[in-house]
């Protein structure tokens, strides 16, 4: 009989057909044990799908590293503050840093505590007056750029030295020109706070979308309407970062207000400086931690309002 006759249909179809399995040898792939048999590639899927399972990933947006971070770097950092207090420090120079349960039960807890809220108090008012004049100030100084050319051109230039000068340098001339009260803090606060909220809203001006600005255009729409219903709406997430950003600002402008102009009622940075000359360790602590609080509670307090207000058609993580 012809040999090419004869061929098996597997030969036919272009593929050898598998010879026998010797007595010790693992079957090949094509012996019902490899990744063609159905059973086995379900048991595969099912041990991966197990073991991806039974491995969670560590994300970055995870409650554990949200809560978990900041709780572990807080450790760290009262783990070391003792360490200095009653490690490094000798005892006769502890007063340089005394021990965290010290500037609670003699800062925080101390006969001291009304006098330095009372100062935080007007140290608030201070900074969100100024913050309020900031405000006003440089929403309406980044409209006016924003309009036209020649206004961008000629009026940001002073935003950036505005920013640029040491306050401290100015403090003389404050003093002239406003007294060592009330006022001359609050202008502090206004010229530290002016250029965030000036380079942030002229920057959401600006950064409408092209396409739109067309077809505004297309329907012939005037300059106070596309500022309206397009260019502020769409400005009001940078605007809010840059108001976050200067309410912080506001605050350490009215403590350094305080620090040089004393005349009238004492804010915290008087008390601060008052503690200092004092060497009263524990009340200065306790009155440098409320000032920070406090700038921490305004920059959240801003934060929370910008999300109330565009946080329901504007995301910043879907923006990176």
């Amino acid at each position: 009989m012809d040999n090419t006759t004869t061929a098996t249909p597997a030969l036919r179809a272009g593929r050898a057909a598998p010879g026998p399995t010797a007595p010790g040898e693992e079957p090949g792939p094509h012996d019902g044990a490899g990744s063609g048999d159905p059973g086995s590639q379900s048991a595969t899927t099912t041990t991966t799908t197990t073991t991806k399972l039974a491995r969670p990933r560590l994300t970055a947006d995870g409650p554990l590293v949200r809560i978990g971070g900041p709780l572990v770097v807080l450790a760290l950092v009262l783990g070391l503050w003792y360490f200095v207090s009653y490690v490094v420090l000798e005892p006769s120079r502890r007063f340089l840093m005394p021990a965290p349960h010290v500037v609670i039960t003699e800062g925080f807890m101390g006969p001291n505590l009304q006098a330095m809220l009372d100062a935080l108090g007007r140290t608030t008012v201070v900074a969100l007056t100024g913050l309020a004049i900031a405000f006003v100030i440089g929403v309406v100084w980044a409209i006016l750029m924003s309009q036209e050319t020649w206004a961008e051109r000629s009026l940001f230039p002073y935003a950036v030295v505005l920013q640029c000068i040491p306050i401290l340098a100015l403090v003389p001339l404050i003093g002239f020109w406003f007294g060592f009260g009330f006022t001359a803090r609050v202008f502090v606060c206004v010229l530290i706070a002016l250029f965030p909220i000036v380079s942030n809203t002229l920057f959401g001006l600006k950064s409408v979308d092209p396409g739109l600005r067309r077809l505004f255009r297309l329907h012939h729409a005037g300059r106070f309407t596309v500022l309206r219903k397009l260019e502020a709406p769409a400005a009001l997430p940078a605007l809010f970062e840059g108001l976050r950003v200067a309410a912080g600002l506001s605050v350490v402008g009215a403590i350094v207000g305080d620090f040089f102009f004393k005349q009238g009622d004492p804010g915290i940075g008087i008390l601060i400086d008052t503690y200092r000359a004092r060497l009263q360790s524990p009340e200065l602590f306790a009155s440098i931690l409320l000032a920070s609080l406090l700038g921490v509670a305004v920059f959240l307090a801003f934060g929370l309002l910008s999300r109330k207000v565009v946080g329901r058609w504007y995301n910043a993580e879907d923006q990176r």
